[in-house]
């Protein structure tokens, strides 16, 4: 697409086919109107990744008018004094109901505790409303032998396994206590927030069950992680499930996001800005994958352990960080085994213990 060609509305496409129509982004803990009765609310994150965009939308149900909620932010005091301070202010009323695009903690982290708050409902998927509490059952526990072995046949040290060890558990002390009980989302189902339909777009890769929410009408995309501008989404194999293709989803996820919803639409993103542009950013993020899987091929012209591979997949140094450690070695296996399980790379375990990857 021309960089000056525009959309529907008269916007400027911007660099690589994107426009962003709606900056600049509220400060964290306030919010803004980006469409009417739907607002914009960005949180801040302790993370090298400092924020998270939710989303709030005029509602109704048999109580009366009130608020939908997509994703809460990260649990603890910082995020809830936020909140408190916009049901004073904008989103003074009640929230109807708190819909969670996953489960991770920066979008899940509050849930329990607005929910209890109002007294409404948590909508999410299942498998990621189970997989969260599964999670959540390791905190205390001891990091477990499988889960050490998986990063030693990556090739990991004994000083980051160490580290792990001692910051094993830590997901649940970011989430408030979850609700009992929760409402099920289903792919494809229609749902009535206010006036408007949303249709259920389901995705993986990233996470189990991701959520989108779709407006037909309103040309809306609440989009989570599922698709972002600016950077890619965390696709990692976990010591869970060590022989996961993950990748394989994520990308699947993309090409049914591109014939399920249209171009022309305003894609409200977990994190960045929202955006126009859909199709072209889609079509980036699989280019810019399959290019990293080619220098991963190169690479393995030699046999190469997961931690070897950093160099072809990532931009940056990785450093001993335990969190970048932990993320790069999850989206290198993500790659190596999408290339196992087509064929085209042997994965063999040696007398290190270590799990070294060829191509075929």
């Amino acid at each position: 697409m021309a960089a000056d060609s525009k959309t529907a509305d008269g916007t400027p496409l911007e660099g690589h086919g994107l426009a962003y129509p709606c900056d600049p982004a509220p400060e964290a803990g306030q919010a803004k109107e980006v469409a009417p009765g739907l607002w914009w609310i960005r949180m801040r994150l302790p993370f090298a990744l400092n924020h998270i965009n939710l989303w709030a939308l005029r509602d109704k149900d048999d109580a009366g008018e009130g608020w939908a909620l997509v994703d809460t932010g990260i649990g603890g005091a910082v995020t809830a004094t936020a909140w408190q301070e916009l049901f004073a202010g904008p989103l003074a009323g009640r929230i109807t109901r708190v819909f969670i695009t996953h489960m991770h903690p920066d979008h899940i982290g509050m849930a329990g505790w607005i929910t209890r708050k109002f007294g409404c409902r948590m909508w999410i998927s299942r498998l990621e409303y189970l997989s969260c509490r599964a999670l959540i059952s390791d905190t205390g526990r001891e990091a477990p032998d499988d889960a050490l072995s998986f990063y030693r046949r990556a090739g990991w040290s004994e000083e980051a396994l160490e580290t792990y060890r001692t910051r094993f558990g830590g997901f649940g002390k970011m989430i408030h206590t979850l609700p009992d009980s929760y409402r099920r989302l289903h792919d494809g189902e229609t749902i009535t927030i206010g006036q408007d339909a949303w249709r259920v777009v389901m995705g993986n890769g990233h996470s189990p069950e991701h959520a989108c929410l779709y407006c037909p009408e309103r040309r809306l995309l609440i989009s989570g992680d599922q698709v972002l501008p600016g950077i890619s989404s965390n696709v990692s194999v976990f010591p869970t499930e060590p022989d996961a293709d993950p990748l394989s989803g994520w990308l699947a996820s993309l090409d049914k996001l591109q014939r399920e919803v249209p171009d022309d639409v305003l894609v409200l993103p977990a994190h960045n800005q929202p955006f126009r542009g859909l199709h072209a950013r889609l079509e980036q993020l699989r280019r810019s994958h399959h290019d990293t899987l080619d220098r991963l091929r190169q690479a393995l012209a030699e046999p190469r352990r997961a931690v070897d591979v950093f160099g072809a997949l990532f931009a940056r140094p990785i450093t001993a960080d335990q969190v970048l450690l932990g993320l790069a070695t999850g989206e290198a296996l993500a790659d190596l085994n999408y290339l196992v399980g087509r064929g085209e790379v042997r994965a063999t375990l040696e007398d290190d213990g270590c799990l070294w990857y060829q191509r075929q």
